[in-house]
């Protein structure tokens, strides 16, 4: 029977979270919005329009949500060529990969966003499939993308483990019925982390990769 290893990429793969909240920060200021950087970065790992429907509340003008996710767009491509992996990212994709799991991303980026964070990651090799926002209706905190990720595989929920660094990374996996750790490296505090869902958290892809042996991971049987 066949494995998933579900993995976040921004904040949980590549290092893109700190640019994100400046991006979104800057794009919000650009358009009258002055929202505090750190409910920028709690808002990160959300689709753009439940970003800023998290930020600006349900009685903003959406038909201004356009213009800001273009503004942080183009604020964020300016990066694109400068994003950087977190350390061991790309060896822990693969170890798991040689360990017969099938590697699957699931992420809100978009095209180009998407096309350097594989990039910055290097590890093509060992990923079998990407899930993104715009796969399904409901982006994270719903288990859509989660769910959407494992029907790309062909795999059940309880042959699955999902590896994030935001609260809505972990309520999507919990919602679907998978097994979750926490990465502190996106920013986000282990207690909220666990409060989400977390069945474990660690340092980073690293502290994963060397503790999988007793990691979620673990509790998922090869047959």
């Amino acid at each position: 029977m066949d494995r998933a290893a579900l993995f976040d990429v921004d904040g949980t793969l590549v290092d893109s979270n700190p640019l994100h909240v400046v991006s979104w920060w800057e794009a919000l200021r650009q358009h009258g919005h002055h929202v505090p950087t750190h409910a920028v970065h709690r808002a990160i790992g959300l689709p753009a329009d439940k970003l800023l429907g998290h930020l600006l509340g349900p009685s903003r003008d959406r038909s201004r949500d356009d213009r800001l996710g273009a503004a942080h767009d183009s604020l964020y491509g300016t990066y694109l060529e400068r994003l950087r992996a977190f350390d061991a990212a790309a060896e822990l994709l693969r170890t798991l990969a040689g360990e017969g799991w099938k590697v699957v991303l699931v992420t809100s980026a978009k095209d180009r966003e998407l096309t350097a964070l594989r990039a910055a990651v290097d590890a093509d090799d060992a990923i079998t499939a990407t899930a993104t926002a715009d796969d399904v209706d409901e982006g994270k905190p719903a288990p859509d993308p989660v769910e959407h990720a494992l029907s790309l595989v062909g795999v059940t929920a309880d042959r699955a483990v999902f590896v994030g660094d935001s609260v809505w990374d972990m309520k999507a996996a919990r919602r679907s019925g998978v097994v979750c750790a926490g990465l502190l490296c996106g920013g986000v505090p282990g207690a909220d982390l666990l409060d989400a869902g977390a069945a474990a958290v660690y340092e980073d892809a690293g502290d994963l990769l060397a503790r999988l042996p007793d990691s979620p991971f673990a509790t998922v049987p090869a047959a």
